[in-house]
């Protein structure tokens, strides 16, 4: 129980001592059955603050970030530029201070970034101040090819001369050249991590960059405003077309992480399942837009209100099953998938879910299978058979030991767990912490049954 004893109660808001320092063995422990009823905060979003944390290698002067999540990806991230001489002080309050001015070693090795694939949004900003940076090829979730050859192809034409070697990206500026140029990047396909790199790199080039084909995700338009504070001329960040116009030094800046939509859809998800009445603190709505609509369209109410989102549902049983096709935003987004997923298992009705963005992000079905779910897949396509009538007033699920396989695989499983019938017990939640703030504690607060084991 060594996990569940370093978590306070306080960790639901925020204000946990708990950092994660390798519970690669931990289990969740869930017995299902409740409804969930109450408020619950939305921690800032894993997808800003690692970039963000990046942004500060930008310039010699401090970086305050607040808001940043608890979360074991922050913690690579934190001890990857602390290798570089960096100085990062985080705080229980999510706040974390940076001081790139010690700055000596551009490098990010494999040993750190093996396990996180946002390692590699270091390459453009230490390429732009720097002038040169070594960067592993990253790791990360197994849920299909992410390749950075977008990245390497971006910067290349922004002038950077790039090789891979031994698994390693080199990167460097041309012999007497003193900063990257400007350039128009269009990319072969949306990418937001490229879209990040590019931006940074941009922000301290000669001359404008261009971006078509650019990612729209409101964690981009959170960067971008964050660089703007650090005194970066950027303009339509949000839309598919951006235009930076490089300066030759950014300052230091004090900049709020927005709060964490996937962390919200899941938790809008959960209540849907289990049923209940509960506020997301902090939730943004419209960054939601079209998981929002499938809700309402299953039956469950969601609502904007001045704290958050309110969502409130029947739950199991009473919802009718919907499909979708996951595409970039401000499409159904892919890391929404799996829980909505889970959700459909527990709904009425046959549904279909096509995977248009990962090749190999069905790694849970065959987990929610061990619970009870009726799922049969083909490629891209996933067919959830739901409940019938008859059956809207039996558990829909019973417990089982399973196992999480990434990261929001994991947390469909939790939700799963949830509503299932009995206990279940979800191993290798390492992949959980990796995106989810204190998830069981929060959980714990609004009436599951969930505790960590060792």
């Amino acid at each position: 129980m060594g996990g569940a004893a370093a978590l306070s109660g306080d960790c639901a808001h925020g204000t946990s001592h708990y950092f994660f320092t390798g519970f690669a063995m931990d289990k969740l422990l869930i017995r299902g059955g409740r409804t969930l009823q109450g408020e619950v905060l939305v921690s800032g979003a894993k997808n800003a603050a690692l970039p963000e944390l990046c942004a500060a290698l930008l310039t010699a002067e401090p970086v305050t970030l607040l808001n940043v999540p608890q979360l074991q990806d922050v913690s690579t991230m934190l001890t990857l530029i602390r290798n570089m001489g960096v100085a990062a002080e985080r705080a229980p309050d999510g706040t974390v201070r940076i001081d790139a001015s010690g700055l000596n070693t551009p490098e990010a090795p494999y040993e750190l970034v093996k396990t996180m694939r946002a390692s590699v949004l270091a390459l453009g900003p230490l390429l732009a101040r720097f002038g040169e940076a070594t960067v592993s090829l990253p790791g990360g979730c197994a849920i299909g090819s992410r390749p950075v050859d977008q990245h390497i192809k971006g910067l290349a034409t922004m002038g950077a001369e790039i090789v891979v070697e031994h698994g390693y990206m080199i990167a460097r500026l041309p012999a007497g050249a003193t900063r990257l140029k400007g350039a128009r990047i269009t990319t072969d396909m949306v990418t937001v991590t490229g879209t990040e790199n590019f931006l940074m790199a941009a922000a301290l080039a000669e001359g404008e960059t261009v971006l078509e084909n650019a990612a729209q995700e409101p964690e981009i338009i959170d960067l971008a405003e964050m660089l703007i504070a650090m005194g970066a001329k950027i303009e339509g960040h949000g839309t598919s077309r951006i235009r930076i116009q490089g300066v030759e030094r950014l300052s230091g800046c004090t900049h709020r992480v927005v709060a964490d939509r996937i962390e919200a859809g899941t938790f809008l998800c959960a209540v849907a399942a289990t049923g209940g009445d509960v506020v997301l603190r902090h939730g943004r709505a419209d960054h939601l837009d079209a998981v929002i609509d499938k809700l309402r369209e299953a039956g469950v109410q969601v609502q904007a209100v001045e704290a958050g989102i309110r969502v409130q549902s029947p739950g199991a049983g009473k919802l009718r099953a919907q499909g979708f096709r996951t595409t970039e935003y401000p499409g159904f987004p892919t890391d929404m998938q799996a829980q909505f997923m889970a959700l459909n298992c527990v709904a009425q009705g046959t549904s279909t879910v096509t995977e248009t963005i990962f090749e190999n992000r069905f790694m849970h079905v065959d987990e929610l299978v061990r619970l009870g779910a009726r799922i049969q897949t083909d490629g891209k396509v996933a067919v959830i058979e739901g409940l019938g009538n008859a059956e809207a007033v039996d558990p829909p699920l019973s417990g089982a030991t399973v196992m999480a396989t990434d990261l929001r695989a994991s947390a469909s499983l939790v939700i799963a767990g949830l509503v299932a019938d009995g206990e279940t017990v979800v191993d290798r939640i390492y992949h959980l912490d990796r995106g989810y703030d204190c998830m069981e504690a929060k959980l714990r607060g609004i009436g599951a049954d969930i505790e960590r084991m060792s």
